[in-house]
């Protein structure tokens, strides 16, 4: 439950498979969370976490598709969570997807030829399509967890005007990311306070950072048509986030004919924080096992 996480912090990880680091093209240092199976591996996962979280939320699934024979790699984004330089904030959209395709290549050189899928929540859904539209074949199938395609939440309009001449004239400039009430997240009363206690919760973003979201959001119309790999999206009915209709039609333009859509109906936003979270851990874990067992991709590393 959320006090194990405000209790431990990172003891929890270690226990289940230990903490790691990968380096960035420049030098970035990413650190990730690992929950290795204690017996066979059916394949690997490599999640992304939203725009405000970090591994760090989602102990109990990766412990769960661990146990169920899945070896599980949770990457921090640069300057969130465990990434403390530079904290919100990132050079571009460029940047950001060369990093998705790095931490790629290294869960693939763990994986040893068995399937990799990437799984996205939130805002990192919309990094995940940016990277499959440059790399459509990168992973061997792709799971969005209430992904960030639509939101009904957006900064004002005096705030996107600073956020546009933030970006020009201060990127570092820090501002608040809108998305700071516990209650858009969940109901559940232990996991709000854990919310409003987190010390890695993303409050603040860059100027920098916040105009990369906004260029993701641009370049999702193009990369729908370029995800072909077989894909679950995984929506909650009470979503105060995300726009639930718009996600689906955006999702049903994908290319992938493997396409599937499941959605909890009295859910809200964070489907890890739900009272019982074990209808979601099961339908991801069930999906993954159903998909590793189709050959894996030809490996799509690059430098």
């Amino acid at each position: 439950m959320a006090s194990d996480f405000l209790s431990g912090d990172a003891t929890s990880a270690a226990v289940a498979g230990g903490l790691g680091t990968l380096s960035a093209a420049d030098g970035y240092t990413l650190r990730y969370r690992r929950y290795r199976p204690a017996s066979s591996t059916r394949a690997a996962v490599l999640f992304l976490h939203g725009i405000q979280s970090h591994a760090g939320w989602y102990d109990g699934s990766c412990r769960f598709l661990a146990a169920r024979g899945f070896d599980v790699f949770f990457v921090d984004r640069r300057g969130s969570g465990m990434n403390n330089q530079d904290r919100g904030f990132c050079t571009g959209v460029g940047q950001l997807c060369d990093d998705v395709v790095r931490c790629v290549n290294h869960v693939r050189m763990h994986a040893k030829g068995l399937p990799v899928f990437l799984a996205a929540i939130s805002w990192g859904a919309k990094l995940a399509v940016a990277t499959l539209k440059r790399r459509p074949r990168l992973v061997d199938g792709l799971v969005l967890v209430t992904p960030g395609f639509a939101a009904k939440i957006g900064p004002t309009l005096r705030e996107r005007l600073m956020i546009g001449w933030s970006f020009l004239l201060w990127p570092r400039r820090p501002i608040r990311v809108p998305l700071t009430d516990p209650e858009l997240f969940t109901d559940n009363e232990e996991w709000k306070e854990f919310l409003r206690q987190d010390p890695r919760l993303l409050r603040v973003g860059t100027a920098r950072l916040l105009m990369t979201s906004v260029f993701l959001d641009r370049q999702l119309p193009s990369a729908a048509r370029r995800v072909d790999v077989p894909t679950v999206t995984f929506l909650a009915g009470r979503d105060r986030i995300i726009d639930n209709e718009r996600v689906r039609r955006y999702v049903n333009g994908f290319a992938a004919r493997d396409n599937r859509v499941i959605e909890y109906a009295s859910a809200h936003h964070t489907l890890e924080f739900e009272q019982d979270p074990t209808p979601y851990f099961h339908d991801l874990a069930d999906w993954l096992t159903e998909h590793a067992r189709a050959p894996a991709l030809p490996n799509s590393r690059i430098g």
